[in-house]
């Protein structure tokens, strides 16, 4: 990855002209309202952007290309390797709660190991999950279907 990563939304990035997303990773979409514990709103997106820049900015991130998405970004699979470990950057930040597993268009978890990665931390209500939100999923859903109406 280069020093010139243009990070657009929690999940995706420009990098030398070239727009790459994370492969079964839905970030929160950003202008989307989080109220936290005390009523406070705070842009969702941005919440789950400053995340995938703190791994940006704290790891060695590499990546590999696996597909192409319909607006021609690169699906990418990325490891951040920290303290000598590499980790799966989608499982990163999914565990910690500031992004979510992708689905298709049925709703079906693109990623089982993601869906499992977001189960966990809905329940240790981590991240954005201690806070009230609207799942990205469930309104991309519900924008698609009300595009095909």
């Amino acid at each position: 990855m280069s020093k010139s990563v243009e990070l657009v939304t929690g999940d995706t990035w420009r990098d030398g002209g070239k727009l790459y997303r994370l492969y079964g990773v839905q970030s929160c979409l950003r202008g989307t309202i989080a109220l936290d514990a005390n009523g406070q709103e705070f842009d969702c997106g941005n919440v789950s952007l400053a995340h995938l820049v703190a791994l940006f900015s704290t790891a060695a991130v590499t990546c590999q290309p696996i597909a192409l998405a319909l607006d021609k970004a690169t699906f990418v699979v990325c490891g951040a390797k920290l303290d000598g470990n590499t980790i799966d950057v989608g499982t990163a930040l999914i565990a910690a709660g500031y992004a979510f597993a992708a689905t298709d268009q049925k709703g079906n978890a693109v990623s089982a190991n993601y869906l499992v990665a977001e189960l966990n931390a809905k329940m240790n209500a981590d991240g954005l999950w201690a806070r009230k939100f609207q799942h990205p999923i469930e309104l991309l859903l519900r924008w698609a279907g009300e595009r095909k109406q």
